[in-house]
């Protein structure tokens, strides 16, 4: 549930008010004159995600090439200046 506020306490809070909504995921209604006129909320909810969703997005993707580990290796090896 949305938190009422006057957007004259908003614009005297604004920090604090950014800051409870990024890290808090607090949303407020800003009113002017008793009328709502707007809302801030934070842009997205973050997914959570669950063992079943993850087996099902690593089934999805093609498994890393064998040798990509000895791949990485050899670039490493490639930018030493002396060994």
């Amino acid at each position: 549930m949305a938190t009422k506020i006057t957007a004259t306490e908003l614009s005297r809070n604004l920090s604090d008010i950014l800051n409870r909504v990024r890290y808090h995921g607090e949303e407020f209604t800003i009113e002017r004159n008793g009328q709502a006129i707007a809302v801030l909320q934070p842009p997205f909810e973050r997914p959570k995600a669950t063992g079943p969703t993850l087996a099902q997005i690593i089934r999805r993707h093609s498994p890393v090439d064998p040798k990509f580990a000895d791949d990485l290796e050899e670039i490493q090896r490639s930018q030493r200046p002396f060994d």
